[in-house]
């Protein structure tokens, strides 16, 4: 598996790009919890219909979720990436001079309205403006890709540069490079029978935090992360789904998931009590919305690599255990509220909670 060289092993200029990086994906991560999850339960709420809360088992390792397409829940799929994607991957990440954003190629979207007049300088992530036109175009199909400015060689520049873009790599060319990066083949996915290609194939939606038979954003989303590891740079694929109804971040980090959870109002009564705040401030810092009985926020949860799905240490060759799990849950927190910047997450382990009954919390 492919490792990325920590901040403090860079040159000074690098070091600043991946500043710059993770300072806009933290800010990536605030407006797509925004539009996938509050912004979706809003829509529930405007059509007088009650929102779908994920159950705490769908939030396990290797949970299915079975469950139809949502028409009031938001869907997209974003593709944010440190350095720029050379061009001779265009023919698996489908990113063209027909599909450039551009004022010419976003007004042929009859069916997108801009919040703002389109100006060049929109697609630049330093522009007050992007956040809205990347909530403008995340409902076009395929996904979106924002990457460092190619034309800017004397600073670090991030855009939107491509949006309708296809993800065309072959499941099976994503499966066999990490099959043999985790060695759990020589070289070719069939030399050891197309059972165990299967198995390898299903092990590479779990290691993205998926179920192999999930649909195809989601599918775009594992196939797409897998391809972006050949890059010497570090990435991050962000898919909403609206039969999952979460928000899943993949990146060099791992695997996080944010949903919307329910919480009683004796739950919120202990959570402000316990962590020192009254209760009227807890709701306005943490809750999306308070009735009379419940009160929604934001839970993230984060999951780490086990060791099978790590490469092993002395480089041998290895069997396929098909019973071990290859991600653990490794941090669940109740993430504050947009706009409360000096506020932390507070830590709440829920998943595994015997106490907790699914309907009371999500």
């Amino acid at each position: 598996m492919p490792t990325w060289p920590y901040r403090y092993q860079l040159s000074t200029q690098d070091r600043l790009r991946r500043s710059v990086y993770e300072v806009l994906r933290d800010q990536m991560d605030m407006y797509l919890v925004q539009y996938g999850l509050i912004e979706s339960y809003w829509n529930f709420c405007e059509a007088g219909e009650p929102y779908p809360f994920v159950p705490r088992r769908e939030l396990k390792p290797r949970a299915r979720v079975v469950e139809r397409e949502l028409i009031y829940h938001n869907h997209f799929l974003v593709l944010f990436c440190e350095g720029t994607i050379p061009g001779y991957y265009k023919k698996y990440i489908r990113f063209f001079d027909r599909n450039k954003v551009t004022k010419e190629g976003v007004a042929e979207l009859a069916h997108v309205q801009l919040h703002k007049k389109y100006t060049k300088n929109l697609r630049y992530f330093e522009n007050p403006s992007f956040e809205s036109f990347v909530l403008d175009l995340l409902p076009v199909d395929y996904a979106l890709l924002i990457q460092r400015d190619p034309s800017i060689k004397t600073r670090t520049r991030y855009a939107m540069t491509h949006f309708h873009v296809k993800i065309d790599w072959p499941i099976d060319n994503a499966t066999e490079e990490m099959a043999q990066q985790l060695r759990y083949i020589p070289k070719d996915l069939y030399e050891m029978g197309e059972k165990y290609a299967e198995s390898l194939n299903n092990k590479l939606f779990e290691n993205y935090g998926f179920h192999h038979t999930v649909g195809g954003r989601r599918t775009a989303a594992v196939v797409a992360a897998q391809f972006l590891k050949k890059m010497e740079f570090i990435s991050t694929v962000y898919v909403a789904s609206s039969e999952s109804r979460a928000l899943t971040r993949l990146s060099e980090r791992g695997v996080t998931r944010f949903v919307l959870v329910r919480l009683p109002i004796d739950e919120i009564a202990r959570l402000a009590s316990e962590n020192r705040m009254k209760f009227d401030n807890f709701v306005e810092r943490f809750l999306v919305n308070i009735e009379d009985d419940y009160g929604v926020g934001v839970f993230q949860v984060t999951y780490s690599n086990t060791v099978h799905s790590k490469p092993p240490e002395d480089g041998k060759l290895r069997k396929l255990k098909l019973d071990y799990q290859w991600l653990t849950v490794s941090d669940q927190l109740l993430i504050p509220l947009r706009g409360y910047t000096d506020i932390y997450p507070i830590p709440y382990s829920i998943i595994y909670a015997p106490e907790l009954v699914d309907s009371d919390l999500l």
